[in-house]
């Protein structure tokens, strides 16, 4: 069984130390593979937020992989967000802002969907879609094939319409026909699993996409706490069953627990007629 963690725009500079305590404690006793972090690292992306973020992902006990989000551009320096926009997340994070990572059963694709010309909106290029479905066919047939990014494709809320990935319309049945099973991101601080449908629509091949909630801010969304999700996955006679747990900080407890499970049985080896389920 495969364990991937993934957390979301923790907002350093916002951070809660308490939660960031509880946190390790979890990503410890799970021992994941990898985490996946899918931008707002920062709250205003500057030197000294990117330091304490990675000051404290130095501290997992698994390899950290990080796509940026909007609040990692300089949102007030404007000869920074106009001439080096991304050179303190370099700094903390690595010059790559598109990292991969590939292991016997997983493969994971990171997008960067930020954009320094825009103030919060993230969008996706016709050369992005291209590499990511290149990739995609690349994989094998045990991996289980992910997509990590900041902004989100689909919208439980009708209030988040206007947060969607620009060019989502283009790019997802595009991924999802070229065999993507989980694209994971953030943004909107509200944590749900949601299909994802190819180009023939419900009558072709399907795959999920997974949100996070804020892992450590005081930004949290209403009444949703700071959350983050466990993605299980487990390959066994042709088939792909993958598991996407939401875990919640309980305040009262000082931990986060387990508060939802969505079960994903996903398509068989050729993954061209997947079968999905949610509980």
């Amino acid at each position: 069984m495969t364990c991937v963690l993934h957390i979301s725009d923790p907002h350093f500079g916002t951070e809660q130390p308490l939660v960031m305590l509880s946190l390790l404690r979890l990503a410890h006793e799970h021992q994941p593979e990898i985490t996946l972090l899918t931008g707002d690292i920062t709250q205003r992306a500057r030197r000294t937020q990117f330091a304490a973020a990675r000051a404290f992902v130095q501290q997992f006990p698994a390899p950290v992989i990080a796509v940026p989000g909007n609040h990692d551009i300089p949102l007030f320096k404007l000869l920074a967000r106009t001439f080096n926009p991304y050179g303190n997340y370099k700094q903390a994070f690595g010059s790559n802002l598109e990292p991969e990572y590939e292991s016997n059963g997983l493969l994971v694709i990171g997008l960067n969907t930020s954009r320094p010309s825009r103030h919060k909106d993230g969008a996706v290029s016709g050369a992005q879609i291209d590499r990511v479905s290149r990739r995609l066919r690349e994989s094998r047939p045990e991996q289980l094939r992910m997509i990590m990014q900041h902004h989100p494709v689909r919208a439980r809320e009708e209030s988040d319409m206007s947060n969607l990935l620009i060019g989502r319309e283009m790019a997802v049945p595009t991924w999802v026909d070229a065999g993507l099973d989980l694209l994971i991101g953030g943004h909107i601080h509200l944590p749900y699993v949601w299909p994802l449908h190819g180009h023939h629509g419900k009558s072709g091949r399907k795959g999920w996409t997974a949100q996070a909630g804020t892992a450590l801010s005081t930004r949290v969304r209403g009444d949703t706490p700071n959350s983050v999700n466990l993605v299980m996955h487990e390959y066994s006679l042709g088939l792909h069953e993958c598991r996407v747990e939401r875990w919640d900080y309980c305040a009262q407890q000082d931990t986060f627990l387990p508060a939802h499970t969505n079960t994903l049985i996903l398509s068989c080896e050729h993954r061209d007629s997947p079968i999905a389920e949610m509980t």
